[in-house]
């Protein structure tokens, strides 16, 4: 079977800020709602013309179950316009750009939009199991007598919650958090403390440099935040102009308190925001006169042992670069998710390291990723990892940088918790 070209026209995204500030307030549905009817008001697509709405996200509110079909709804799109939602973890945003690509270059769908929305901010504390049983039996009390029987059994310990976030950053697995399997990974590697600060703070640099020379204002679209919407966001929440590798030396490790070497400052913080992107195919860019800005050239994914998840773009890199007889010289830009300083140096020495490349069964050795194609505005250690849509938020960022240089191809790629890593290529069209 013959694929179609799959063409992207637009792609933008939230500001990103900080869980617990600027977007606290702001339910994961409308992080993607107002990017969607903002793409369509730049288009003469109509409100039916719509095919299918796909986004990522993995801390799935219960007011919310379906937040891609929310999202189609309160863009304001057609009610025949099917939505859904995606999770693949760190990937959720970028499974949905890859169920949008395949539907459109196997001719099923001509137009769709996909990303991914997070709010970190307003995932849940829960009841532990003492606590929601004496709920379940308060309830079922049929007489004031029996309901004060089971209020009885009431202790204050039952009110310890158990943290949603904190559970869905541990692998359930191999009993690692995330920032442990970046331990795993320093310590096999032999990644040192000082290389992970100094990549930290070079990426809180490169960002900031970006936000001064607007090199943002392109993706990013403004979002009213506010009780009454008295305030318009437009820039991220995070990056640290202040930050030094003196500064970063001096926190302790957070995961391995004793001997460990990563840090909430050589990490990525918990993190809102969202993002976009119109995928079309050749048909659709006639019937609408839309002008496309890339074309998606292919995707891949691969698992690995869970314990070292993050060297999962090693493996997604290898795949795709091999699905689509291309190398990684070839990538003008690259950018990589920096969920921990210590993954991506490991990840970087399997492009070019044999012994870690055969350590992890990968037979070509890629090559070097030079400093000035990685990662060129900073990343995740300093704009965030809003986890649901980080995978498409690559995608967005990749592509508004390489139109903006009038390069040729790059690579958008990420680790994946619980053992697995996506990639995807991009070609620009803008010359």
């Amino acid at each position: 079977m013959s694929l179609r070209p799959v063409y992207i026209v637009e792609a933008v995204r939230t500001p990103q800020a900080k869980a617990g500030m600027d977007l606290k307030d702001v339910a994961a549905p409308y992080l993607g709602a107002y990017l969607v009817r903002h793409i369509l008001d730049n288009t003469d697509i109509p409100n039916d013309g719509v095919d299918e709405v796909i986004f990522g996200n993995t801390g799935t509110p219960a007011k919310y179950p379906n937040i891609g079909r929310v999202i189609a709804l309160e863009a304001g799109l057609h009610k025949k316009t099917s939505g859904y939602s995606v999770h693949r973890n760190c990937a959720s945003g970028l499974e949905a750009v890859s169920q949008a690509y395949l539907k459109i270059a196997s001719g099923r769908s001509d137009v769709i939009v996909a990303g991914g929305v997070e709010s970190m901010s307003q995932m849940p504390l829960i009841y532990g199991k003492e606590m929601t049983e004496l709920f379940v039996k308060v309830m079922k009390a049929k007489s004031v007598g029996e309901k004060l029987k089971a209020l009885s059994a009431f202790r204050p310990p039952f009110l310890s919650p158990v943290v949603a976030i904190e559970q869905g950053l541990t692998d359930p697995f191999c009993g690692l958090n995330m920032g442990q399997t970046a331990e795993l990974l320093a310590r096999e590697l032999g990644i040192s403390r000082e290389e992970q600060d100094i990549y930290a703070n070079n990426s809180h640099h490169k960002a900031v440099a970006a936000m001064e020379a607007g090199r943002f204002n392109d993706e990013i679209v403004a979002l009213a935040i506010g009780g009454k919407l008295q305030k318009l966001l437009s820039t991220d929440v995070g990056p640290r102009a202040n930050s030094t590798v003196e500064g970063l030396a001096k926190m302790k490790p957070y995961f391995e308190k004793r001997s460990g070497t990563v840090t909430v400052g050589n990490s990525c913080p918990i993190t809102d925001g969202g993002s976009a992107l119109l995928f079309v195919s050749e048909e659709a860019l006639k019937k609408y006169n839309l002008t496309p800005v890339a074309r998606m050239v292919d995707y891949h994914f691969h698992g690995l042992e869970p314990e070292r998840m993050g060297m999962g773009p090693l493996h997604a890199m290898d795949g795709v670069l091999r699905r689509t007889d291309l190398t990684l010289d070839k990538m003008d830009l690259v950018e990589i998710n920096e969920a921990f300083a210590a993954q991506i140096i490991a990840v970087r020495k399997g492009l070019t390291d044999r012994s870690v490349a055969d350590k992890f069964g990968i037979e070509t050795l890629w090559g070097e990723i030079p400093d000035e194609k990685l990662n060129v505005n900073g990343g995740a250690i300093a704009l965030g990892h809003p986890v649901g849509s980080t995978g498409s938020r690559l995608v967005v960022t990749l592509l508004h940088e390489l139109k903006r240089r009038k390069a040729g191809y790059g690579i958008a790629s990420l680790c994946i918790g619980g053992g697995q890593g996506g990639a995807c290529i991009i070609e620009n069209l803008v010359k």
